[in-house]
């Protein structure tokens, strides 16, 4: 039987699956953490898959990665990291980003040649940052990676082996600010104006189904991707399906045929780990916002729930803005969290539990919305991540998003998904091949759904309007 194993080296820690390659049946699993922080040694991203990978990477026949998306890994001449790896989630960069804009000529120029508008989580920001912040660290960087890219090439033996190129794949090299999806190239003049006329090596564009290397034990290397691309990889998601996901942060995101290009700014305009494309909206909070309610009110997820089904729907007009960590939809990086509509009967535990579920898929509902401007078509949800095993969240993300959700069984959809790409590697077909995600729940809008869900919405806008018009 052959065996494929997949990694997902997410920001909190790397989870190793081991699978049949033909099936997708998870055969053994493993599990090691990453350090807390918005700025992470990349040596301590392969310690963690050397630990989670020990006695599956060496028992396998094919292996890929799908890592957190637009972490910045500089490299000297000789391979080292020449700082710690600014990741996704460091907004110092936001200023830059805001300078970038400017000196291209706005929003819409930037749409035009990469898909995307920079914001602080994107490469170019970051490259902006440390050259103006750290122009000493700046002039020692040779190349540039990726999280992804660096495991990739770690694993095929990089920098021991000097011969060996590294690697990135379309869905991380949209997400950089200086690859275009709809051309399929670089923009060298991009990464020089972001860099202050620095061009450091860049990662070769792997194909989707290509094996770029092998590992010292023989097992064949896929070409990875980044976690979204890889999650959508996992649930085998088709036109017409938006993913939801629900981990620290939220995500949304959809396969689409056509590149998308916003000069809002909101939708990302990624490539996905399959030839087509990934247009994502993102939200720095969401699961967390969960976590923190539970820890104010001194209870459990579990307990939060109970308490938040102890409230009625609207919660009687108490409204949590939930952008605790700034915000990136709506891109409010330096905003904090709000509740309004407290009132003597209103200020309960029961009333801020249930405003905190409320809040986070308003949030994640406007992101949905961002989506469906640019026409995108959306006929179902399909809710992953931490905060998707809550009974509650899927009721509630039916009544406010006003769709179809379907809650797939939980699992390790990111692993799951890069070992599917190693799969369709090792295979060599036309298209991955067809493992299929199980579901655990589906949820529709019933009744007066549909009602219920606007007025909690007309709520949560309201107490936008008011935070906006200070």
């Amino acid at each position: 039987m052959a065996t494929v194993v997949g990694v997902d080296s997410s920001t909190q820690s790397c989870k190793v699956v081991r699978c049949d390659a033909d099936t997708g049946e998870i055969l053994a699993q493993a599990y090691a953490p990453h350090p807390d922080g918005t700025e992470v040694s990349a040596e301590s991203w392969w310690q963690a898959l050397c630990s989670a990978g020990d006695g599956l990477l060496d028992r396998t026949d094919a292996v890929a990665v799908a890592g957190q998306q637009q972490g910045l890994v500089a490299l000297d001449a000789d391979g080292q990291p020449v700082r710690d790896a600014l990741l996704w989630n460091d907004i110092r960069s936001a200023h830059a980003a805001e300078e970038l804009i400017a000196e291209l000529g706005g929003p819409q120029p930037w749409a035009d040649a990469v898909g995307s508008v920079p914001l602080a989580a994107f490469i170019v920001a970051k490259l902006r940052w440390l050259a103006d912040h750290e122009p000493a660290h700046a002039d020692r960087t040779h190349r540039v990676l990726l999280p992804h890219d660096y495991l990739t090439w770690r694993l095929r033996g990089g920098p021991s082996d000097r011969t060996v190129e590294p690697t990135t794949d379309r869905g991380e090299a949209s997400g950089t600010g200086y690859w275009s999806p709809a051309t399929g190239a670089y923009r060298n003049d991009l990464l020089a104006l972001a860099f202050r006329g620095r061009t450091p090596e860049l990662p070769r564009v792997a194909g989707p189904a290509e094996v770029v290397g092998r590992t010292p034990a023989g097992a064949l290397v896929a070409a990875g991707t980044g976690d979204n691309a890889g999650a959508a990889l996992g649930l085998g998601i088709e036109y017409g399906d938006v993913v939801m996901s629900l981990g620290t942060s939220g995500t949304v995101y959809t396969r689409a045929a056509a590149p998308s290009a916003d000069a809002a700014g909101a939708i990302a305009g990624f490539a996905d780990a399959t030839g087509a494309f990934l247009p994502l909206v993102c939200t720095l909070n969401a699961a967390r916002i969960l976590d923190s309610t539970a820890a104010l009110l001194g209870v459990d997820l579990p307990g939060l729930e109970t308490l938040a089904r102890q409230a009625p729907p609207g919660a009687e007009g108490v409204v949590l803005l939930p952008y605790l960590s700034g915000e990136r939809t709506p891109n409010l990086p330096h905003a904090t969290g709000s509740l309004h509509g407290l009132r003597p009967e209103t200020l309960r535990p029961s009333h801020i539990a249930r405003a905190a579920f409320e809040g986070m898929l308003c949030n994640m509902a406007d992101a949905l919305d961002r989506l469906r401007a640019i026409g995108i078509p959306i006929h179902r949800v399909l809710l992953i991540g931490g905060a998707a095993r809550s009974r509650l969240v899927a009721e509630l993300a039916a009544q406010i998003i006003g769709v179809t959700v379907i809650v797939p069984e939980p699992n390790e959809y990111v692993a799951l998904g890069a070992a599917r790409q190693a799969a369709w590697a090792l295979g060599g077909s036309e298209r991955p091949p067809q493992w299929t995600a199980r579901t655990a729940g589906e949820v529709h809008v019933a009744g007066d759904g549909g009602a219920i869900g606007r007025r909690i919405r007309a709520e949560y806008e309201r107490a936008q309007r008011a935070v906006f018009a200070r």
